[in-house]
């Protein structure tokens, strides 16, 4: 628990460590991350009319999964953000453990937020409160306690609410684990966001056609898109495949229909939501009629705490801002177009790939149209590679923790590229969206990117401005 001195040590933590941070090589120039500590999962993903704000799970004080806060950015723009106060601490006996992941949502015209208060006991048990904070005129947010206590016939691990707005309604989707060890998503109703009818298990293991799909689903995010409904989710514990769901924890979706008639969803098989090295937690937000997404450039439990950040004091970055689309059935995402505002200096190449020069610099962009039958290799470094060939890409980076190579698939005909480059972090987007590798990478020695092919290439590269936030 983080009593009012937890106040003055975070504030010694980032005056102290926010130097170091900044002058680490692997920082990244215009992806968020924290200016010290650990950051994970996004929170309150929301748009107000005027400001986008995203919150954020963050320990200031270590590199550790412990002293879970929530930050606070805000946004005009979606490209130049801004420090705001600190949203929660872990202050109260309802949330002493942790102020976990939640949302946001304007209600009787402030920013409203619901998160998960953790809390554990000696004899290693656990439970879960649902608790409101409601935004003051000095822009930090006033508790307003637990509306929602444990549900029977769960373990302690419900956490991860989603709310949203349907006519006269609130809904909210909860992550959740039953006494079985079976993940589930569950599904409330309220007219008030202080009193919630509990409507049933809505997704999740041996539910909707799934078989064993996992011990715990976190993060759920369900929403409308293009007469589609996606739900978003986590499902810990998920058998992993011989090209697929092969991180620690994926990130995955369902995609199918929903009634606010009968509360049902009908759905289709879980497809995983990016095959990169680190992706996790996704939250997404409706803002002028687009359905945006961020994700936690991270995975917990796999070899986070062998990246090389932690000897100066941080760890973990955002994703970068997407846009979400259907296409033939099938969810597309793609960088934001506002990201292009940071675009300069744009180079332009046209031949056989072993001919491009290198690129000796990061923060870059890379847009890219192959033949249909094109073999073709990106070095990034001497940590990892995308290999393309006529049915797949392939990533394969060095493990952070002994050196070997690692693998991830996408297992599709790939025709252009789209590649955002930043000081340690790659996402690779396939076909305009169609496909995803989102993974962060230390190289060892000088950062260069160096193509390998025999067939033509067409190639545009971008230098990416700086975004810092202030």
């Amino acid at each position: 628990m983080i009593k009012d001195k937890g106040l003055s040590s975070i504030l010694h933590s980032v005056m102290s460590n926010s130097a170091t941070v900044i002058q680490d090589r692997y920082y990244p120039r215009w992806h968020l991350a924290p200016v010290a500590g650990l950051l994970n999962d996004p929170n309150g993903f929301s748009f107000d009319g005027e400001y986008y704000h995203l919150f954020y799970q963050w320990n200031p004080l270590s590199c550790e999964h412990k002293n879970k806060c929530w930050g606070h950015w805000r946004s005009k723009d979606l490209i130049h953000w801004h420090h705001q106060p600190i949203a929660l601490l872990p202050d109260e006996v309802y949330d002493k453990d942790g102020c976990y992941s939640g949302s946001a949502v304007i209600y009787n015209e402030k920013l409203t937020l619901c998160y998960t208060g953790n809390v554990k006991f000696e004899n290693g048990d656990r439970t879960a409160w649902q608790c409101l904070a409601v935004e003051n005129k000095q822009g930090s947010f006033d508790k307003l306690g637990p509306v929602l206590d444990l549900p029977e016939g769960y373990t302690g691990h419900v956490r991860d609410p989603k709310i949203w707005q349907y006519k006269a309604n609130w809904y909210m989707v909860l992550g959740a684990q039953n006494l079985n060890k079976q993940g589930k998503v569950l599904l409330y109703i309220s007219s008030d966001l202080n009193q919630w009818c509990l409507i049933g298990e809505l997704a999740g293991s041996y539910i909707g056609g799934l078989d064993d799909a996992g011990y715990m689903w976190e993060c759920p995010d369900l929403f409308e898109l293009e007469k589609h409904f996606i739900l978003l989710t986590c499902p810990q514990g998920i058998k992993k495949e011989e090209e697929r769901f092969l991180n620690s924890h994926p990130s995955a979706y369902l995609i199918g229909q929903f009634s606010y008639e009968t509360l049902q969803f009908q759905h289709g098989p879980l497809i995983e939501l990016d095959a990169g090295f680190e992706f996790y937690a996704p939250q997404t937000t409706l803002a002028n009629g687009r359905r945006l997404l961020f994700g936690w450039m991270g995975v917990p439990d796999g070899d986070e705490m062998h990246q090389p950040t932690i000897v100066n004091g941080w760890i973990h970055q955002m994703t970068c801002p997407r846009e979400l689309s259907i296409k033939k059935g099938k969810l597309y995402q793609q960088p934001i177009k506002e990201l292009e505002q940071l675009r300069q200096n744009p180079q332009y190449w046209q031949g056989i790939a072993d001919h491009i020069d290198s690129i000796d610099y990061f923060n870059v962009e890379l847009a890219i149209e192959l033949e249909v039958s094109t073999l073709f290799s990106i070095y990034f470094s001497d940590t990892m590679e995308l290999s393309i060939n006529n049915h797949q890409a392939i990533l394969k980076r060095r493990s952070f923790k002994n050196g070997e190579w690692k693998y991830r698939y996408w297992s599709h005909s790939v025709k252009k590229l789209q590649i955002l480059v930043d000081s340690s972090s790659v996402e690779i987007f396939f076909n305009e969206g169609e496909g995803v590798m989102s993974s962060r990478f230390f190289p060892s020695e000088k950062m260069t990117i160096t193509f390998s092919g025999k067939n033509n290439i067409s190639l545009t590269a971008w230098q990416l401005s700086d975004s810092i936030v202030n």
